[in-house]
């Protein structure tokens, strides 16, 4: 019976497993009702700042911020990638970076730089390892990120792109498409791109209080913020819907690891009984 032991404790400790999986599901799946609350109230602001910052890109304004400019040459380019702080969540983060790292390589194969701000611990473990410029990071921003924990990473891509460093900023995250459907995203910040702009040409324009520099400067900053800080949301409400599924598929993969476990267990201990008896006749025989 030493072979049925050893089951016997394989089994418990796969019933262990279950039960840690088990519980993060459960706790993903109260999680990931708030992430989703907290994403979709965050919607309509990020929708009307892109309807305002439409609105500037097609203004006759006399003065063009530098975020709407689009640069011949490119020489470096920025990513901002938010990813989570914590694992379990099946390929969620490594999708991400799958599809970053194929952009990135061909960056490099046109000798153009590349520097990175990193969300998430994930990420900033990654990117350690990789020969680009990590350039800042931000981590552990809890169950209810706040604008006031990205801001300086933000502001490190923006006076880059500002002072010419960086010719262009991207942001990668994962968008929550539904429970079951998370998308790796790659969205370009700056320059503006065209599909931020409206279709529509007008042949108005705001009017600027103190003067279109100051205002164009706060509001473009905002927008940015903005989109950053909703991608911050999509990705947390993709690692809660990513972990339950994963750990959902975890636990009944030891279910049937149990299942497989115990008829070799009752197989083994049916034959160790049937030699025993065997063992008995035989020597019964004998006598």
């Amino acid at each position: 019976m030493a072979g049925a032991r050893e089951i016997r404790t394989k089994i418990k400790s796969v019933a262990n497993t279950r039960k840690v999986t088990r519980a993060l599901e459960m706790v993903s799946a109260s999680k990931i009702r708030k992430a989703q609350d907290l994403m979709k109230s965050s919607r309509p602001y990020a929708r009307a700042m892109r309807q305002v910052i439409g609105h500037l890109a097609k203004a006759n304004s006399e003065y063009r911020h530098p975020f709407l400019h689009e640069r011949t040459e490119v020489k470096r380019v920025g990513y901002i990638v938010i990813s989570t702080d914590r694992g379990l969540c099946g390929g969620l983060n490594s999708n991400l970076f799958r599809k970053l790292l194929g952009e990135i390589r061909a960056w490099q194969e046109r000798k153009v730089e590349v520097d990175i701000v990193a969300i998430g611990t994930k990420a900033n473990a990654f990117f350690k390892r990789l020969k680009v410029n990590l350039t800042g990071s931000a981590t552990h921003l809890g169950e209810r990120p706040k604008v006031e924990q990205l801001i300086g990473v933000i502001k490190v891509m923006l006076d880059a792109y500002s002072t010419g460093r960086v010719d262009r900023l991207t942001l990668a995250y994962n968008d929550f498409v539904n429970t079951m459907t998370q998308k790796p995203t790659l969205e370009q910040l700056l320059p503006l791109p065209a599909s931020a702009a409206l279709t529509t040409v007008y042949d108005w324009d705001y009017i600027y209080e103190p003067d279109a520099q100051t205002v164009l400067d706060h509001v473009l900053t905002r927008y940015i913020e903005s989109l950053v800080y909703q991608a911050t949301l999509e990705n947390l409400a993709s690692e809660h819907a990513a972990r339950m599924v994963a750990m959902k598929s975890a636990s009944d993969n030891a279910t049937k690891a149990i299942d497989n476990l115990t008829l070799v267990y009752n197989k083994a201990r049916q034959s160790a009984i049937t030699q025993e008896i065997s063992e008995i006749v035989g020597g019964a025989a004998a006598v």
